[in-house]
């Protein structure tokens, strides 16, 4: 919805100003700029996917479009569900940096946290709360 109102707010004055006389019609491509980058970032958003998977080498994560990266048991101190404010903890969705650590979130208020033995924490975000509960209860033994 917020992107809605984004992209209507840069489409409009450049819809207004191209119906007015006297409009000079080669600078319309510079207004153009605006409401193709908007659209670009819908599109990059809306193709936005995070893949959580955990194993018994260790929880493999991927955000889209970026490239699989994994967290070793070795690594991790501690892993837990748990309930999470993305706005307040993160400052909002996608990859974050936050006083609580970074983040990888799509959606919702549930996440796997990981505690690093380096002492760094990361969040991923999850809609399978009692499935990942269930699985990193499963690889508790790995955690070292």
């Amino acid at each position: 919805m917020l992107l809605a109102v984004v992209f209507l707010s840069t489409i409009i004055p450049i819809i207004v100003l191209s119906t007015e006389n006297g409009f000079d019609k080669s600078f319309s491509w510079a207004l153009m700029f605006p409401v193709l980058l908007t659209l670009g970032v819908i599109v990059l958003l809306y193709f936005l996917r995070l893949e959580t998977t955990i194993d018994a080498r260790g929880i493999h994560y991927k955000f889209f479009p970026l490239p699989q990266k994994t967290i070793p048991w070795q690594e991790i101190e501690e892993c837990y569900v748990r309930q999470y404010s993305p706005l307040r903890e993160y400052g909002g969705w996608g990859i974050r940096f936050g006083f609580s650590g970074k983040a990888y979130n799509v959606k919702g208020n549930k996440g796997i946290q990981v505690k690093l033995k380096s002492g760094k924490k990361i969040l991923f975000g999850t809609q399978n709360e009692t499935e990942v509960k269930n699985v990193i209860n499963s690889y508790k033994d790995y955690i070292k």
